[in-house]
């Protein structure tokens, strides 16, 4: 199977074709090798634009969806983004080659592993990754310019709205454990924050103190 053929064939059809009009992101979602961050048996539909399980009951989101958030942050080079749920890696792949720095946290660590490896084999020395609980973000790295989290949340952890520096953007699925809205909170003075609905959708939950429990 050509790969890179596949992954154009991908933007085209459900990336470009869907509204995403960011032409780095395009490039970036282009590049990006999908089908590394899947199990060898599901390669073959890692460009599809549905989620894939990658073990632990989580999933790799899919390509459009990707792409609906990364474009929300409205990145810039030198942006120091935190993602919570780096999950199979492929998120955190993505932002890397659109900013300076990716703080990730994952709760999971034999997935943790995996991705770091994964990223390792594809350069993205600039993630830097951490086995925690993501929904208290990560304090010692903080502010950041974006926060992305790949988990549906019950309500807006207050963590993460502390951890943002102000005109930065917060992109979180919001919602019941069984159906979210995608939303994305920008802060626009030190206690003022915007609120936006992007979309509905669903992500598995996001688990930890300020999320859902176990």
């Amino acid at each position: 199977m050509d790969y890179s053929i596949a992954r154009r064939r991908m933007v085209a059809q459900h990336i470009v074709s869907r509204g995403i009009h960011d032409a780095d992101l395009i490039h970036v979602m282009e590049e990006v090798p999908r089908h590394l961050f899947v199990e060898e048996a599901l390669q073959s539909q890692a460009y599809t634009d549905y989620a894939l399980p990658i073990g632990e009951k989580q999933t790799i989101s899919q390509p459009y969806m990707v792409a609906v958030m990364t474009e929300a942050l409205q990145l810039k080079r030198g942006d120091r983004v935190l993602e919570v749920g780096t999950g199979s890696g492929y998120q955190a792949a993505v932002l890397s080659r659109l900013v300076a720095h990716v703080y990730s946290v994952e709760r999971i660590a034999t997935l943790a592993r995996r991705a770091r490896r994964i990223l390792d084999k594809i350069g993205s020395s600039n993630v830097h990754i951490q086995v925690a609980d993501g929904t208290t973000g990560w304090r010692d790295q903080a502010p950041f310019d974006g926060i992305i989290v790949t988990a549906g949340a019950p309500q807006i952890p207050q963590d993460y709205l502390d951890q943002l520096v102000v005109g930065g953007r917060l992109i979180i699925p919001v919602g019941d454990s069984g159906q979210q809205v995608l939303k994305r909170v920008t802060r626009v003075a030190e206690q003022q924050f915007d609120e936006e609905e992007i979309l509905p959708c669903r992500f598995v939950p996001l688990i930890g103190e300020h999320g859902w429990s176990q």
